[in-house]
C-alpha cells in the first residue's frame, strides 16, 4: 500500500514520536527501535482486523529517530530556552518531551519543510495525545524554536 507524500510523513512523525518515548521509558538504543518499527510496526494490519495502517515514509522516520539522537544536546538546549522560567524539559510529559524534540530537530535540521507544516503536524500529533492545554504549549514552543532556527 503506498500512501501519500504527506501522509507517509505524518505517519513517520507519529512513529518516530512513539519511537522517541519508548527509547526514553525503556532505554533501547535508536537502531534498535528503528528495526523494531520496520520489521513490526509499519505496513500492518490494525490489531488483525482488515484495514492495513497507512505507509510511512521509513527513511524520513529514521531520519527524525537518528537525527533527534544525534542532536539530542543541541534539540534539548533550544526547546529549554524557550520553557517558562524555572521550567526545565524533564519536568515535561515523556510524550510531550518527544514531540518537542522531534518537531524542534526537524524545524532546525530539515529547512526543505515549510515552518507551518512542522509546527502543524506536531500540534495535531499533541492533540491526539493530550486533551489539555499541551497542544497549545507545544504550538507556542515550536514557533518560538522556528523563530530562533529558521530567522
Amino acid at each position: 500500500m503506498t500512501a501519500p507524500p504527506k501522509q507517509a510523513r505524518s505517519v513517520a512523525r507519529l512513529a518516530a514520536v512513539q519511537a522517541l518515548y519508548q527509547m526514553e521509558v525503556s532505554s533501547v538504543g535508536a537502531e534498535a527501535v528503528i528495526r523494531e518499527f520496520a520489521d513490526h510496526r509499519f505496513d500492518r494490519d490494525a490489531e488483525g482486523g482488515d484495514m492495513p495502517l497507512a505507509a510511512a515514509d521509513e527513511a524520513f522516520f529514521a531520519e527524525l529517530v537518528r537525527g533527534v539522537v544525534e542532536h539530542q544536546k543541541a534539540v534539548d538546549a533550544a526547546v529549554a530556552r524557550k520553557l517558562a522560567t524555572g521550567w526545565r524539559l524533564d519536568r515535561l510529559d515523556a510524550t510531550a518531551r518527544a514531540i518537542l524534540r522531534a518537531g524542534a530537530f526537524e524545524l532546525i535540521h530539515r529547512a526543505d519543510v515549510p515552518t507551518e507544516v512542522v509546527i502543524d503536524e506536531y500540534v495535531e500529533l499533541a492533540k491526539s495525545f493530550f486533551e489539555g492545554p499541551e497542544p497549545g504549549f507545544v504550538n507556542g514552543a515550536l514557533d518560538a524554536v522556528a523563530q530562533d532556527a529558521r530567522r
